[in-house]
C-alpha cells in the first residue's frame, strides 16, 4: 500500500468512528425518503443510520437474512479472510469480549461479514472463523449483496491491486465492530484499539 493511500485510508476509518455517534443524533430526525424517490418530512424515528436489511451465505453455505438474528444482539464486524493484521486483531477483541462476558454471551451473536466476496467463499470463512471462537458467525454472497449490506451499515471497502503486475490484490476498508440490539437496531460502536474489557463492559451494559 503506498504512502498515500495509507495516509487517505486511516483519515476514513477516523471519519468512520467519529460519524457514528453523529448518526445516531441524526437518527432523531432523520430525512426518509418517500415511495416517489423524493426527499420526504422529517421523521423522528430515534434510530442510527446504521444496519438494515441482508440477505447473506453463512460458512455452511445456508442462505441467512437480518431476520435470523432478531433477538439476538448482534456484535458486527466487516474484513476479509486475506487481511494480515487488522481483522485479526479486531475478531480476537471480539472473541475476547464474548469470553469475558460469562455466561451473557448467550444473549450475543458475533458476525464477520467479508467486503470479498470472490474470494471468501462459505469454506473459506468456514476455515476462518473458527480461529477465533466456536460462536463466530461468517456470511458472505455476491457482489451485489456484499455491496449491500456494506452500504446498510456504511462500510467503506475498496479492492487494491498489487502494483508488481501479478494481479494480486487486498482490500482496504473501515474497521468499526458494530453492537446491534435485538430488533436489529444500532446501540454502539467500538473503533480500533478498543480491548476486549471496554467491548465486553459496553455490551453488558446494554443486556
Amino acid at each position: 500500500m503506498t504512502r498515500n493511500r495509507m495516509i487517505i485510508l486511516v483519515a476514513i476509518l477516523a471519519l468512520a468512528a467519529l460519524a457514528a455517534p453523529w448518526l445516531w443524533r441524526m437518527g432523531n430526525g432523520a430525512v426518509v425518503q418517500g415511495k416517489s424517490g423524493q426527499a420526504g418530512a422529517v421523521q423522528g424515528s430515534g434510530r442510527a443510520l446504521i444496519g438494515g436489511p441482508f440477505t447473506l451465505t453463512d460458512q455452511s453455505g445456508k442462505t441467512v437474512t437480518d431476520a435470523d438474528f432478531k433477538g439476538k444482539y448482534m456484535l458486527v464486524y466487516f474484513g476479509f479472510t486475506f487481511c494480515p493484521d487488522v481483522c485479526p486483531t479486531e475478531l480476537q477483541v471480539m472473541a475476547g469480549a464474548m469470553e469475558k462476558l460469562g455466561d451473557k454471551a448467550e444473549k450475543v451473536q458475533p458476525v464477520f461479514v467479508t467486503v470479498d466476496p470472490e474470494r471468501d467463499t462459505p469454506e473459506a470463512l468456514a476455515k476462518y472463523v473458527k480461529q477465533f471462537d466456536p460462536r463466530l458467525i461468517g456470511l458472505t454472497g455476491t457482489p451485489a449483496q456484499i455491496a449491500q449490506v456494506a452500504k446498510e451499515y456504511r462500510v467503506f471497502y475498496e479492492k487494491v491491486k498489487d502494483d508488481d503486475g501479478s494481479g494480486d490484490y487486498t482490500m482496504d476498508h473501515s474497521s468499526v465492530v458494530y453492537l446491534m440490539g435485538p430488533d436489529g437496531g444500532f446501540l454502539s460502536f467500538f473503533p480500533p484499539a478498543t480491548s476486549p474489557d471496554q467491548m465486553a463492559e459496553k455490551i453488558a451494559s446494554f443486556l
